[in-house]
């Protein structure tokens, strides 16, 4: 036991150096072998067979394509159902697509890619897929900025489900928005379609705007209701562009009851005539009565 340990405090520093060594000099080799093995890569590329990088090419290019495919796939799902919801509102709509987007101000505003060259004006009203998501404020040539609904700023008048309870929503800079009643006991329940009122001068009514997630009817000074928008404001595209007046009044237009123009006296109408009577028949003429036969005057009498 003596001798093995006098020969391990002997040579344990030899056997130390020894193991160091052997590891080192396989980690050297692993390192020289990847980089041979890079350096060798590099310079026989340009010797390997060319149908080994045709094939290459041609797998980059068929996955290329099928990359484009499923792009122009998803963007006409997107378009054909922004031109079929567009195509519930009255006027004629202009199709611009996003071209810039801030993310200081991502849920305030946007520009899109049309301007007034394309007959766009500032009060245009902006749809998405979905609903309305905000209006036109300023215009150039050929580019146009929007105000987002999920903008604080943008105050707007909707209707809410069946019971037509009247409130104003404002935007929180998310995908939520807050909405206020008139009524101090309104009808709501979640899941009620929220839109586009008539007292609304910023947005035609009957515009989609979102759905109720929550509610609280009992907050003060009125109740409330948050609203989830049904439109896509986080990753719009494309959007269609609508003319909208602000000044005019939304109300259902008023069919004048025809009345009875007045009668002029001389535009009178004439009595119709009574019918004609026939007319006696005349008597037959009577004869006149036959003189009497004239009498012989009495002869004078002779003188006595």
């Amino acid at each position: 036991m003596f001798t093995l340990r006098r020969w391990w405090d002997k040579n344990a520093l030899k056997l130390a150096g020894f193991g160091t060594l052997i590891v080192g000099t396989y980690l050297v080799l692993q390192t020289q072998h990847a980089l041979v093995f890079e350096a060798y890569n590099a310079l026989s590329q340009p010797f390997q067979p060319k149908v080994r990088q045709l094939d290459y090419l041609k797998t980059a290019q068929v996955q290329q394509l099928q990359n484009e495919l499923q792009e122009l796939k998803y963007q006409n799902q997107q378009l054909k159902k922004l031109a079929g919801y567009s195509a519930t509102i009255p006027t004629k709509g202009v199709l611009a697509p996003i071209v810039m987007r801030s993310a200081d101000n991502w849920w305030q505003q946007l520009v899109i890619g049309k301007g007034s060259a394309d007959g766009i004006a500032v009060d245009h009203v902006v749809v998405g897929t979905g609903g309305a998501i905000g209006r036109i404020v300023s215009v150039s040539p050929h580019t146009s900025r929007v105000l987002l609904i999920s903008d604080p700023s943008n105050r707007m008048g909707v209707t809410v489900g069946a019971s037509r309870n009247l409130g104003i929503l404002q935007g929180t800079r998310t995908e939520r928005a807050v909405l206020q009643f008139f009524d101090k006991r309104p009808q709501v329940k979640k899941g009620d379609v929220v839109s586009t009122s008539t007292v609304s001068q910023l947005f035609p009514a009957g515009l989609a705007v979102g759905r109720v997630v929550e509610t609280n009817l009992n907050k003060s000074p009125a109740p409330e209701a948050i609203v989830e928008f049904t439109a896509p404001l986080n990753a719009l595209e494309w959007v269609m562009v609508h003319p909208h007046n602000p000044h005019a009044i939304q109300t259902a237009p008023v069919v004048p009851t025809p009345t009875a123009a007045p009668v002029s006296k001389s535009a009178t109408a004439t009595p119709a005539p009574k019918p004609a009577t026939s007319l006696p028949s005349p008597k037959p003429a009577t004869s006149a009565p036959a003189p009497k036969p004239a009498t012989a005057a009495p002869a004078p009498k002779p003188p006595a």
